[in-house]
């Protein structure tokens, strides 16, 4: 086809036209997606509390100011190799964001989705965040895992890749990780060098041969043994929450630590009285038949520094560790309390939704003393209830694998309460019951905020929801919570029987329905909740943290 000159200008205008008029509706296209993408960061920015973590530097000795900065520069290693782990795209990513706000909520949630809202993609084009994290290739199913020959398909410290012909193989992370797990055992080996501490020494030497070999369990009994000295780093790959395929693969994480020794001292005599309270927990003899053990510490800190896992999403106010089951069977765990990050959760976060959702008649009854002792007993009542199943299933970790996690936490709910009232009735734990009960239902309140995109809001779900359904509380017309106190004690103990023999009988498909029927936020609780948003109540918190926090720098 052939056109001449008039009609070929006239072609020419209107492509040039069309054209144009695809830039411009490209550039609204854009520019409609960026401000969606800054409103929204807008909106959730606020749900974070800025918390600044200082400790009294004037009460360590000049060795341990020596030492400390040395175990928060090997604790800021995890913080790169985490993001290594959930999205290693993490550089380009921010660069190609230009709005410093949203690089800032990036960086909050260790990647594009939010954490605490059920991991909701929101940089567009991100899509769904993978179940596996950064563990597997993003196109490996469940099944191709467990078909292939991998030696170790949940392997706790391996990395799954595929080979040039698209094979799969697993890589260990002293190999996948290797320069900077290098780094980080050369700073612990420094520390180790200069520290006047013996059992802190050994540790720091045992986990820098460890971050080379993959080998953990020589440094987590010397940390299990380390109960003197001031300071303290919890480090390397230790919690599975990330790893959402199977439950298996640990992920980096860090927290150093001050011991607070006079709140330490005060809470010693409790762990050696566990055998007592394992006998009488208000399940059937074959779940409660373990013996826990009770060599281990339960302690206060001040902690200086958070990073990696342990950084993302609802920051953790409390440790219970090793999670090596044989370690726990020969030597119990170690329970730390983050007593400063504890204080600040409550002040921040705790009382202001009380006044907004607890009953008047009820608000004298919350106190910090009894938020700390239900959160300090929900770690040790990790130790209690039952680690092997029944039936020959095996470890329960093995058995309930992705659905293990969410229930240990709704376990150590409720059973930390169950210790609270058993310690009250022996005359063991001062103050009034009611003070503990109000204030572990302000604590629900608080937690189911996380979401179900996280282990700790769907166990607090599933509290919320069972008290709610054997009357353990009433919502009042006002909208807000009130406990009835003789009832909340028995949903207490049932919903602890229900969970021991969930957990004894390594049932994954009953776990599985009791998370779809009863973890879940119903439209009363959800539009109480959206009545803390709007009054500019915050989730959770975020740190102000590093060396020049601490004047060391």
């Amino acid at each position: 086809m052939k056109f001449n000159l008039k009609e070929t200008l006239i072609l020419g205008s209107i492509t040039l036209i069309f054209i144009s008029s695809c830039s411009n509706n490209s550039e609204k296209q854009i520019s409609k997606e960026n401000d969606s993408l800054k409103t929204y960061v807008a909106e959730r920015l606020p749900i974070y509390a800025k918390v600044r973590l200082t400790t009294d530097i004037e009460k360590l000795s000049e060795n341990e100011r020596k030492v400390l900065p040395l175990l928060i520069r090997a604790a800021e290693i995890m913080d790169e190799l985490f993001w290594m782990q959930t999205y290693p795209k993490r550089d380009s990513l921010l660069s190609a964001v230009e709005d410093e706000k949203t690089r800032e909520f990036i960086k909050i949630n260790y990647g594009p989705w939010d954490r605490l809202n059920d991991n909701k993609p929101f940089v567009k084009g991100i899509g769904d965040k993978p179940l596996g994290s950064g563990f597997y290739p993003a196109d490996m199913t469940r099944e191709e895992l467990e078909k292939s020959d991998v030696s170790d398909k949940k392997g706790l410290y391996s990395m799954v890749q595929r080979d040039k012909s698209g094979k799969l193989i697993s890589i260990p992370y002293s190999v996948y990780f290797k320069d900077e797990l290098k780094k980080a055992a050369d700073l612990l080996l420094q520390a180790a060098n200069i520290t006047e501490e013996i059992q802190l020494k050994k540790y720091l030497t045992l986990r820098a041969e460890a971050f080379l070999t993959d080998n953990y369990i020589p440094s987590d009994f010397a940390w299990m043994d380390m109960t003197n000295s001031g300071l303290d780093i919890i480090i390397g790959p230790i919690e599975n929450y990330e790893d959402g395929l199977f439950n298996a693969r640990a992920a980096f994480e860090s927290y150093v630590l001050v011991k607070d020794r006079e709140w330490s001292k005060r809470l010693e005599k409790y762990v050696a009285m566990l055998p007592e309270l394992q006998r009488g927990l208000p399940v059937d003899a074959a779940y409660k038949k373990e013996s826990p053990g009770t060599s281990s510490q339960l302690a206060a800190f001040d902690v200086v520094y958070y990073a990696g896992d342990g950084n993302s999403g609802g920051k953790t106010i409390a440790v219970n560790l090793p999670n090596d089951e044989m370690i726990q069977q020969k030597k119990g765990t170690r329970r730390s309390q983050l007593k400063n990050a504890m204080r600040a959760k409550f002040d921040k976060i705790m009382l202001p939704i009380a006044a907004e959702l607890i009953d008047e008649s009820q608000q004298s009854h919350l106190s910090f003393d009894a938020f700390f002792a239900n959160v300090m007993f929900h770690e040790v009542a990790h130790g209690l209830g039952i680690k092997s199943t029944i039936n020959g299933k095996g470890f329960v970790r093995e058995a309930l694998q992705e659905q293990y996690s969410w229930l240990e936490e709704g376990k150590a709910d409720i059973l930390g309460l169950y210790m609270v009232s058993s310690l009250l009735k022996k005359g063991e734990l001062e103050g009034d019951i009611k003070d503990y009960y109000t204030t572990f239902m302000a604590g629900i309140l608080r937690s189911v905020r996380f979401g179900a995109g996280e282990a700790h809001g769907k166990a607090n779900m599933l509290c919320f929801n069972f008290f709610n359904k054997n009357g353990a509380f009433e919502r009042t017309a006002k909208g807000r919570y009130k406990v009835n106190y003789e009832k909340f004690e028995l949903a207490m103990n049932d919903l602890s029987r229900e969970i021991l023999t969930l957990q004894g009988n390594g049932d994954k498909a009953a776990v599985e329905k009791v998370q779809k029927e009863m973890a879940l936020v119903h439209n009363d609780l959800q539009s109480d909740l959206d009545r803390l948003s709007k009054k500019g109540i915050p989730v959770d918190v975020i740190f102000e943290q590093g060396l020049s926090v601490l004047g060391l720098k």
